[in-house]
Formats: structure tokens, C-alpha cells, sequence
């Protein structure tokens, strides 16, 4: 874990509320002028406390309006079956995250699709036939009702 302070803390939650701030902005909102603001960040960069900056996208407005998590049990738990599915989800664009569980289910994986046709033809002709699957079962959203990325600061 990252030797954060006060000020590193107040940074990363302006940041992970609002990417888009300017360094001038941030600085004022935690208390500092602009250049040592703008050390900090590229430090937490550097670091990899920050990992990236991005868009918030609807994704219905796009015409992706199904939204699926689908728990995936392999054949084998040996590491390198293990990477191989990994790798393979990698390749998906469909495939927004991808979790290891301990416990009966070895995955569980967030997809989205353009419609339930499109699901379906995901799940049987990508999903299903990937390295090492022994079962895959799905539960398709019906509400998300809170979707905070990031972690409480």
C-alpha cells in the first residue's frame, strides 16, 4: 500500500470524482499551488496509485443496453488454465471485467451487448467455447441502482 498523506488523499479524491480538473483547480481545492500540486500527481502516477484517467459513458445512448455477469467454472484450476481463460477474455471486447473467486465459481465476468440476440450469440460462439470452460451461468441486469467506480477515499 502507497505511503499516502493528507493532501495525497484530498488529490486522488478531486481526481476520482472529476479526471477532467485542472492541475489549478485541484490545487485550490486541496491547498496547494499549482506546482507542487502537479508533482504529487505525477508522483501517484508514476507510482501506479493512479492508474489511468477515464470517460464515464452511458452505455445504452451507445446501443449497448444488456448488461450480463456471468459465473464461469473451469475444467482445472491449474495456473496455467487458469491464464489461458484470462488471456482469452482479454481478446473480447464485449468483456468489461473479469474477477478470480475462490469458491465453487472460478470467474465471474461482466459483458455487455447490444441486445439479448447479440448476448446469446456471444455466450455460444465466444464464452462457452473458451479455453479450458466447463459451465458458465448468467444473470442478465435488470437495474443498477449505484455504480461507483474507485474506492472510498
Amino acid at each position: 500500500m502507497a505511503n499516502l498523506d493528507d493532501i495525497d488523499r484530498r488529490l486522488l479524491s478531486q481526481l476520482q470524482d472529476e479526471g477532467r480538473i485542472t492541475n489549478v483547480e485541484l490545487a485550490h481545492r486541496v491547498g496547494l499551488t499549482a506546482p507542487p500540486c502537479l508533482r504529487r500527481v505525477r508522483a501517484l502516477e508514476e507510482e501506479g496509485v493512479i492508474r489511468g484517467y477515464h470517460a464515464e459513458l452511458d452505455p445504452s445512448k451507445l446501443g449497448f443496453s444488456i448488461t450480463v455477469f456471468a459465473m464461469v467454472s473451469l475444467k482445472s484450476q491449474a495456473e496455467n488454465a487458469l491464464r489461458e481463460f484470462e488471456e482469452a477474455m482479454k481478446d473480447l471486447p464485449e468483456v468489461r471485467e473479469v474477477h478470480m473467486l475462490n469458491g465453487e465459481i472460478d470467474f465471474i465476468i461482466k459483458i455487455v451487448a447490444r441486445d439479448l440476440q447479440a448476448f446469446q450469440e456471444f455466450l455460444t460462439s465466444k464464452l462457452t467455447p473458451a479455453p479450458n470452460v466447463a459451465s458458465v451461468k448468467t444473470s442478465l441486469t435488470i437495474r443498477t441502482s449505484k455504480n461507483d467506480p474507485g474506492v472510498p477515499l
